[in-house]
C-alpha cells in the first residue's frame, strides 16, 4: 500500500516527516517497504499483512495513527447533491447468492460528462502507481484507496432494463474484461449480469462491453462485499488480479458500504457533474451484529510478561474505537466492522501490545534456559514412527479437518453432528475429523496417481467425537492410524508387531464388525480389551476416491490404550533349551466362520506344550464346495523340559481335531 504523505494529511495531521511516519507504521506492524521523496511531498510503501484489510486505505492507516500518537482522526463529511428521482424507479438488484454476497449497494448517477480527470486527481493517483482514465474511474479509485471499498461504475445504459443480478455463472458464459482478458466462466465463479448476460466478474474486473466510454451519461455505482474466497479463487483461475480482488481477498468492511458508496458518489460528482437519484438499492443479506469481546487484565499481564496500566490499557482500546467498558478486572469491548481480525481476547491483547510498544517489554543480556527430561509419551511416538517406517510405512501429517462427503463416509456417529469450525475463510473442508482414516485414504490415493507403490503410510493425531450431552465439549482422544494398498494380513502383522513391542504376552485378537467404510470390518482387541478397528474399504470408498485396480486395507487404534502396554513390566525368558514341532491343518469351514472362533477352539483343548498357531492360507474354488473354504493352520509344540516325541503329538492333535470338528464342524482336509 503507497501512501502519499500530503494525501494523509487530510485525515490526521500527522506532518510531512515521512521517515518519522514510516517509524510510527513499522512500529505497529505495519513494515515500511521504502520511502519515495517527490520534492515537498512523499510517498511511502508499506507492507499490510493478509488480515489487516481495513489498512488497505487511507482511512485505515490513519485510524492507526490516530490511535498511536492520539491526534485527531477526520472522517470525510459526505453530502449528495440528490435529484427528485428515486433510484428504485432506475435500479433493481436480486442477490441469487447471499452467501458469496452479503451486501450489495447500488446508486445512480445522472448527467455525467466523461472527461479527463483535474490535476488534483490525477497527481494523487499517479504518486502511488495509477493510471488514470478518465474523471468517473479515477474518481471510482481514489474512492477505492481512501475507504479500502473497491466500487464499479457502469454506463447504466448499457444494464439491460437497470437490473442488477448477483448469482453464479451458467457453464459456457463468456466475458471480455475491461482490460481485453478473454474469460470463460464456470458455475464456481461469482459474476454480476443484467438480464440478458454477465456485465462483471464479481469483486475482481468490469466487462467491456459495460464500461464507461465518452458517450456515457448515466452511472449505475456498486459497492458491495464479496466473499474472500469466492473473489480469489475466480481471480487466480482466469489470472486476473486487480487491485479491487486484492481488497476483497482480504475482507472489505461491510459496515461500511453505504457510506462508501456515498463517498464514491459524492466524488464522481465533484469531478464529473450529474445528480445523484434519491436514496440507494441496498441488499443487506446477512446483518452483521456488532462483535463484544472481553479481555481480562489479568491474562493480559499473564500473557505479555508485563504491567500495563489500567488506564493506559482502556485508553488504547478506547483509541482504537473498540469502546471498551470495565467492570471487575473484565473490560468488554465493542469491535467495529472494519476489524475482521479481531474476535478473541488474544487479538485484544495484541492490539494493546502493538500500541503500548513492544519495546516496553524488558530484555536481559543472559537468558536460561532449563533442560527437561525426555516426554514419555514423545519417546514413544518416535519409538512407534520408528517401527513403523522399519516396517515400510511414512508419516504423513492432514489438517485436522475434512469435507462432508468424506464424513459421511468414515463417520464414528452421525455426520450431521460433525464439530464445524466457525471461521469463514474455510467453507469446504470445515467438519474437524472423527477418525484419521478418511484423511489417509486421501493420501493414499494422491500417491496412488503418481505410481508411487507400494504404498504405506500411517499417522498420529487427535480424533474429535461429538459427546451426546447437549453442550458437551467433544471426545477428544489421540489415534494411530494406518492405510497401505496390501491386503489386511500384512497390516495385521504390522499390529501385532507393534503391540508385541508392549506385551509381547498380550494376546490380539480380530472380531469381525460392522464397520460405514468397510467391505470386511474387525476390532481390534488385545487381552479382549478393543483398542481399534482395521478393514478392506467398501465399493462406496473406491468409487468416491476413484480407485483401479487396488482395495486398500486400513487400521485405528487407540494410541492412550497402546501407549499404556508400555508399562507393564518387561518379562525376560531364555532362549529354548529344546526344539519345537510343527504340525499343519488344511481344514474345510463354513464361510461364515472367522479366526477369532478357529483360535478359541483349538485353545479350549488347554494344551500347555502349544506354543503358538500361525495362518498359513486361505482356498476357495476346486475341490472346496460353495459356501465352504479351505484353511491351512500351522501349529507349534515345544516342552520346555525336554525334547517332544511325534508320538505325543499325535495325541495333542488328535485332541484339537476333535474340538474343531465339534465346535466348529470343521473337516480335516489333510495333514
Amino acid at each position: 500500500m503507497k501512501i502519499l504523505v500530503s494525501w494523509l494529511n487530510d485525515y490526521i495531521e500527522i506532518g510531512s516527516d515521512a521517515e518519522q511516519i514510516a517509524e510510527i507504521l513499522s512500529n505497529l506492524g505495519l513494515a515500511c517497504e521504502g520511502i519515495e521523496h517527490l520534492g515537498n511531498d512523499a510517498v511511502i510503501d508499506i507492507e499490510v499483512t493478509s488480515n489487516r484489510g481495513d489498512c488497505l486505505s487511507y482511512i485505515g492507516v490513519a485510524r492507526e495513527l490516530s490511535a498511536a500518537t492520539g491526534k485527531p482522526f477526520n472522517m470525510p463529511k459526505v453530502e449528495l447533491s440528490e435529484s427528485q428521482r428515486k433510484v428504485d424507479e432506475l435500479a433493481e438488484v436480486e442477490v441469487i447468492e447471499p452467501d458469496l454476497c452479503k451486501r450489495y449497494t447500488a446508486r445512480v448517477i445522472e448527467g455525467v460528462v466523461i472527461k479527463d480527470s483535474p490535476d488534483w486527481l490525477k497527481n494523487r493517483l499517479e504518486a502511488v502507481g495509477l493510471r488514470t482514465v478518465n474523471n468517473v474511474v479515477d474518481a471510482t479509485n481514489y474512492a477505492m484507496l481512501e475507504t479500502g471499498q473497491p466500487p464499479h461504475a457502469f454506463d447504466y445504459d448499457k444494464i439491460t432494463d437497470g437490473k442488477i443480478i448477483v448469482r453464479r455463472a451458467q457453464p459456457g458464459e463468456r466475458l471480455v474484461s475491461i482490460d481485453g482478458t478473454k474469460c470463460n466462466l464456470n458455475p464456481d465463479m461469482l459474476i454480476i449480469a443484467d438480464a440478458k448476460a454477465p456485465v462483471a466478474i464479481a469483486g475482481v474486473m468490469g466487462g467491456q462491453d459495460s464500461e464507461v466510454s465518452e458517450k456515457t451519461t448515466r452511472i449505475l455505482l456498486e459497492d458491495a462485499y464479496f466473499e474472500p474466497i469466492s473473489v480469489r479463487t475466480t481471480s487466480v483461475r482466469l489470472s486476473l488480479p486487480s487491485e479491487a480482488a486484492f481488497r476483497f481477498e482480504r475482507n472489505v468492511d461491510v459496515g461500511m458500504i453505504d457510506y462508501a458508496s456515498k463517498r464514491a458518489a459524492q466524488l464522481i460528482t465533484q469531478v464529473a457533474g450529474g445528480k445523484v437519484a434519491k436514496g440507494v438499492v441496498d441488499i443487506y443479506c446477512q446483518p452483521a451484529s456488532p462483535k463484544k469481546v472481553k479481555l481480562r487484565l489479568s491474562r493480559l499481564k499473564k500473557l505479555l510478561g508485563i504491567e500495563v496500566p489500567q488506564k493506559k490499557a482502556l485508553e488504547l482500546l478506547s483509541r482504537l474505537g473498540f469502546e471498551p467498558a470495565f467492570r471487575n478486572d473484565v473490560v468488554v469491548c465493542s469491535v467495529g466492522s472494519w476489524r475482521s481480525d479481531t474476535y478473541r481476547e488474544v487479538d485484544l491483547i495484541e492490539e494493546v501490545a502493538r500500541h503500548y510498544g513492544y519495546d516496553k517489554i524488558p530484555t536481559e543480556k543472559k537468558i536460561q534456559i532449563e533442560v527437561a527430561p525426555v516426554d514419555l509419551r514423545n519417546k514413544f511416538t518416535e519409538s512407534v514412527g520408528a517401527y513403523l517406517n522399519g516396517c515400510g510405512f511414512y508419516e504423513t501429517i492432514n489438517v485436522g479437518f475434512v469435507n462432508n462427503s468424506t464424513a459421511e463416509l468414515f463417520a464414528v456417529t452421525d455426520s450431521k453432528k460433525h464439530l464445524t469450525v466457525r471461521d469463514d475463510m474455510r467453507k469446504d473442508a470445515d467438519l474437524l475429523r472423527q477418525t484419521l482414516i478418511g484423511s489417509l485414504i486421501g493420501v493414499l490415493k494422491t500417491n496412488l496417481n503418481v505410481k508411487n507403490r507400494p504404498c504405506r503410510i500411517f499417522e498420529i493425531a487427535a480424533t474429535f467425537v461429538p459427546d451426546s450431552g447437549a453442550g458437551s465439549l467433544p471426545v477428544e482422544r489421540t489415534k494411530l492410524a494406518l492405510a497401505c494398498d496390501s491386503n489386511l494380513q500384512d497390516l495385521r502383522g504390522v499390529v501385532e508387531g507393534l503391540i508385541a513391542r508392549g506385551d509381547r504376552h498380550a494376546g490380539l485378537d480380530l472380531k469381525p464388525t460392522d464397520l460405514a467404510w468397510a467391505q470386511t470390518g474387525a476390532e481390534i482387541l488385545v487381552d479382549g480389551e478393543v483398542i481399534g478397528i482395521a478393514g478392506i474399504v467398501s465399493d462406496a470408498v473406491l468409487d468416491k476416491f476413484n480407485f483401479k485396480n487396488v482395495r486398500p486395507c486400513c487400521a485405528e487404534v487407540d494410541f492412550e490404550k497402546l501407549m499404556a502396554l508400555q508399562s507393564k513390566e518387561v518379562k525376560v525368558e531364555p532362549i529354548p533349551r529344546y526344539p519345537a514341532i510343527d504340525r499343519d491343518l488344511s481344514l474345510i469351514l463354513e464361510e461364515s466362520i472367522c479366526w477369532t472362533d478357529i483360535a478359541a477352539a483349538i485353545k479350549s483343548g488347554h494344551c500347555d506344550k502349544l506354543e503358538g498357531i500361525e495362518f498359513v492360507g486361505l482356498y476357495r474354488g476346486k475341490g472346496i464346495a460353495p459356501g465352504k473354504k479351505g484353511i491351512t493352520i500351522s501349529l507349534r509344540f515345544r516342552d520346555e523340559d525336554g525334547t517332544l516325541t511325534h508320538e505325543s503329538v499325535d495325541g495333542f492333535e488328535e485332541i484339537i481335531v476333535a474340538n474343531l470338528k465339534k465346535s466348529l464342524g470343521a473337516v480335516l482336509r489333510t495333514k
